[in-house]
């Protein structure tokens, strides 16, 4: 009978799926496990044009030394800096946040402080604007699974919401497949539940009502699949930040330079209490000149006008009939009815991923 003396394999690199849902926990870290009893000869190395080592003498491997000396070195190679990728639409493109003439936004800013100093993170933003979750699904998770990165953000939503075809279960199926791919290969998801663009854009109780409650259902399935996979999650979905106007761009609908900065403090408070973020937490004031009334209104004279057209042919002719109906509930005193319609969709969503309808709440 022969006994095996050679060590075990070394497991493969694994992240924690620490639960976020209150607070966060520390990673922990695995101690270092050191033996002085003897080790087999290495394995050859496999592929095309491997040569196996002579042996030495009594049959030992001459060429064990070496090998011994270069498993210490890389022992002693420090690992390379965190790998961020940045899935979504334009929020995490940084529209809102212009620097030297091009968008910046939360995610860049929050991958400066993710390495240790002077061996900054690598990032790579993938979120294009206009995204809804289908293309996140099939264009930006394909690409973003080739740079195999250590974290990527998945905030996606906001445009399936202003979209005549909105199907909640549509989007929840497909935020699940992008959630799972991603985690499946040891990538730590970042997620965020976001305020309606009813509220952002300051739209008349008729028409926001509807959008609001389409938002809500979207924020819960986040919540939902945030706790499956153990996404480090951000709530901003509270009035108190849409209200403060030095947060938001002239188009009242994305986050200005302050905006994108809040939220990129608040990822890496959450991220240096997971033990992934190791540099300093981006400055909180603004950086850029403040844009000028006249700089707003030129904006919103040609870019804001032009969404607004492309909003008009998609969602408007629905959106009208939407407020009709909420006008109607309201004037027979109904209204709770479309809040039930709306939350047994969600649940036949979650139901859909079996997931559990108890941990979501439609008001959060």
């Amino acid at each position: 009978m022969t006994m095996d003396l050679s060590p075990p394999a070394p497991s493969p690199k694994t992240f924690p799926s620490a639960e976020t849902f209150p607070s966060a926990e520390t990673l922990p870290t695995l101690p270092a496990v050191i033996t002085s009893e003897p080790s087999a000869p290495p394995a050859p190395v496999r592929g095309a044009g491997a040569v196996a080592p002579a042996p030495g003498p009594e049959g030992r491997d001459a060429t064990a030394p070496r090998v011994v000396a270069s498993r210490s070195a890389e022992a002693a190679a420090p690992p390379r800096p965190p790998r961020f990728a940045a899935l979504g639409d334009s929020l995490t493109e940084g529209v809102g946040d212009r620097v030297d003439g091009a968008w910046r936004g939360w995610a860049a800013l929050l991958a400066q402080g993710l390495g240790e100093p002077g061996r900054p993170a690598e990032f790579r933003n993938f979120a294009v604007s206009g995204a809804l979750a289908r293309d996140v699904h099939e264009r930006q998770t394909p690409e973003v699974l080739g740079y195999a990165p250590d974290l990527a953000s998945v905030i996606v939503g906001v445009n399936d919401t202003l979209r005549h075809t909105f199907d909640i279960r549509d989007l929840a199926v497909r935020l699940d497949t992008v959630c799972a791919a991603l985690s499946e290969t040891g990538t730590r998801l970042l997620t965020a539940c976001l305020p309606d663009p009813g509220t952002m854009l300051a739209l008349p109780g008729p028409l926001a009502r509807p959008l609001a409650r389409r938002q809500r259902t979207v924020n819960a399935v986040v919540h939902a699949l945030s706790e499956r996979y153990g996404a480090v999650h951000l709530h901003i979905a509270d009035a108190g930040w849409v209200e403060d106007r030095s947060m938001w761009s002239a188009d009242r609908l994305h986050p200005g330079e302050r905006g994108h900065r809040m939220i990129a403090r608040r990822f890496h408070e959450l991220l240096t209490a997971e033990g992934f973020a190791l540099g300093t937490a981006p400055g909180a004031e603004p950086q850029q000149p403040v844009p000028s009334r006249m700089a707003k209104a030129a904006w919103l004279a040609t870019a804001g006008t032009a969404w607004v057209a492309r909003r008009c042919t998609d969602l408007l002719p629905q959106l009208v009939g939407l407020a009709g109906s909420e006008v109607r509930h309201w004037a027979r005193g109904t209204s709770a009815r479309l809040d039930h319609v709306a939350e047994n969709a969600l649940l036949s969503a979650l139901a859909s991923l079996s997931l559990d309808p108890p941990l979501v709440r439609m008001g959060e």
